[in-house]
């Protein structure tokens, strides 16, 4: 199972055709975006990268210990329906981070607070950083709102600073080392605040609420994202599954409405694989499994069962690497709240 989320903004292939009982996993059309926490309007991702058009790169300005960094960075990252849950996997490793981010420029100043402030708006310095990369039209997002009240005033120059925003921004510092390499002076810990909100969510999810922010590390980081990415699989399957769920019904008269995502998968790949024999007796009964083998020549398809074969195995890898990480991440967060009680006894 792949690590992380690709962000394309390639059309959705129609569902295939044919006729009988038919089963389609071909990919739904993203859903209509709410007005999410980041404050944006509803928009499919389609249409907002159409609105962007050549200016869909955003430019970052951060802030970092020694002066300030700009980098590039897809905008549609910012209106992903869930982007507040999922832009922090970005930034959970390095190699993801620089799929979708790019340094343009690291500048030190030996006075960072005469760079940027209310009173005399952005010096020199920072305006000549900023107008060397930002094209007319482009968006700039900042790491605080002071900031984009002072560069909007200053310069006129349209800026973002959200939820969303955040995220980035977490995600680049937590990763300030790899991606901005001549930055030579080391973040406190008070530059690491808050916690990333997506991250939070997925401690939560899998019952570690009592998770501060001094106690993340990489490896806590990289193993939430392993289970952030399990998740995601299921999501990516659930309503075609729970469609095929309705299909088993109907056709073999199972009644499968109290099934989980890995029984219903496995089932799937039962019908699409009636001759091979596996160890399915975990997931279904001995008359259910009977019942499917018998029927399968009845489920019609236009796609193959490499797709639904594809479905199972990413469904099992979903559900062995959940197993496997939750109880890491239990000793993880186990292991960073000792270290920090004995840090704070001393």
């Amino acid at each position: 199972m792949g690590r992380g989320r690709e962000i394309s903004l390639a059309p959705h292939p129609p569902p295939a055709t044919g006729r009988g009982r038919e089963i389609s996993l071909a990919p739904h059309p993203p859903p209509a975006m709410g007005r999410g926490p980041a404050n944006h309007p509803a928009r499919s991702i389609q249409s907002i990268a159409a609105e962007l058009g050549n200016l869909r790169l955003f430019l970052l300005l951060l802030e970092t210990p020694s002066g300030f960094a700009i980098f590039s960075f897809p905008g549609v990252l910012l209106y992903l329906p869930d982007a507040i849950e999922s832009i922090w996997a970005y930034f959970s490793e390095d190699y993801k981070a620089r799929k979708i981010l790019l340094l343009k420029e690291f500048r030190t100043f030996d006075d960072k607070s005469s760079a940027i402030n209310l009173c005399t708006g952005v010096n020199k310095k920072l305006t000549k950083m900023i107008l060397k990369w930002r094209r007319p039209g482009q968006k700039l997002a900042v790491g605080k709102p002071e900031y984009k009240t002072i560069i909007e005033t200053s310069l006129k120059i349209p800026c973002l600073c959200d939820e969303a925003v955040m995220e980035v921004t977490w995600g680049v510092k937590n990763l300030m080392r790899r991606l901005v390499p001549k930055e030579k002076s080391g973040l406190t810990k008070e530059d690491c605040l808050p916690m990333s909100e997506g991250l939070k969510k997925v401690l939560s999810r899998y019952g570690f609420d009592d998770v501060k922010p001094e106690m993340i590390n990489e490896r806590i980081i990289v193993t939430a994202c392993a289970l952030f990415d399990c998740d995601s699989t299921e999501k990516k399957h659930s309503a075609c599954l729970c469609c095929f769920g309705g299909l088993i019904k109907g056709v073999s008269g199972i009644d499968c409405e109290d099934w989980g995502l890995l029984k219903l998968a496995t089932a799937l790949k039962v019908i699409f694989c009636p001759e091979e024999v596996g160890d399915y007796h975990e997931m279904l009964s001995k008359d259910e499994l009977s019942k499917l083998v018998d029927d399968a020549h009845k489920y019609t398809c236009n796609i193959g069962k490499v797709l639904g074969v594809m479905v199972y195995k990413e469904m099992v890898s979903a559900h062995e690497v959940r197993t496997k990480e939750k109880i890491l991440l239990g000793h993880l967060v186990m292991e960073a709240k000792e270290a920090y009680e004995n840090g704070k006894g001393k």
